[in-house]
């Protein structure tokens, strides 16, 4: 493996190129943003052992030549650290506290309610070895079965359109978190969204909402590279097309 050679461990589903992990797509959008391609490889809830390597058991995992750097954010910091001659990802040393906030709102207020939305689309895509761990873990963590969340799929979606009304208030004035331009701090949130946009049919957010707009912009960066990529919606058009 050459030194700068780039590979990631990303969780995938039952078809192994439908990637859907909010933190793995926090790094790919940092990749995509530094003009970098890493060669991605699939990894499933209950294959520890693959990465046992790291001392720990959660992707994204990105191996860097000989080095193994695991957490999307202490990815998103090596790659502007090795890479600097690439387009940064934090606009400079004084932005990276604001964007730890930003990126600790969407993992511990945004990911759950996400979550909530769409927890058993996610059950759904996975792979049946993966089905039981899923299960288990989730149900252990909400206090309630799969199927109890997904009942209250109303009162979810409306709650998590609440919760990302300061995103709403701060794209009444610009276009993206970061400015006239994307930067981590949008990945970190725009991650959260890929997610639901990857395994669920779910109207996740309404066409005027100003949020819908953002997102649509981020599909569309990197020559549409988020919006090109498997989803649950595109697996089943192109099966009924017979592609």
């Amino acid at each position: 493996m050459s030194a700068n050679s780039l590979m990631l461990y990303e969780l995938a589903g039952a078809d192994p190129a439908l990637r859907f992990s909010p933190q793995c797509w926090k790094v790919r959008m940092a990749l995509a943003h530094k003009n970098l391609t890493a060669d991605g490889i699939p990894w499933r809830f209950v294959e520890k052992d693959v990465i046992a390597f790291t001392g720990q058991g959660a992707v994204p995992v990105l191996l860097h030549g000989e080095e193994a750097i695991w957490d999307s954010w202490q990815i998103a910091l090596h790659l502007d650290e090795r890479f600097p001659n690439t387009p940064p990802l934090f606009d400079g040393a004084s932005a990276i506290p604001v964007t730890r906030f930003v990126n600790g709102w969407a993992d511990s207020v945004l990911l759950p309610a996400v979550a909530r939305v769409i927890i058993l689309d996610i059950y759904d895509c996975l792979d049946d070895r993966d089905r039981e761990y899923f299960r288990v873990t989730r149900e252990r963590k909400f206090g309630q079965t799969l199927e109890q969340i997904a009942a209250d799929r109303p009162a979810n979606l409306l709650m998590l359109r609440k919760i990302l009304t300061p995103l709403r208030q701060m794209l009444k004035g610009q276009n993206f978190i970061g400015g006239s331009r994307p930067r981590y701090a949008d990945y970190c949130v725009f991650g959260m969204l890929m997610w639901a946009h990857c395994v669920s049919a779910t109207v996740v957010l309404e066409d005027e909402d100003l949020i819908f707009a953002w997102r649509e912009r981020l599909l569309d960066a990197f020559d549409g590279f988020a919006r090109s990529a498997p989803s649950i919606a595109t697996r089943r058009e192109e099966h009924v097309n017979g592609r």
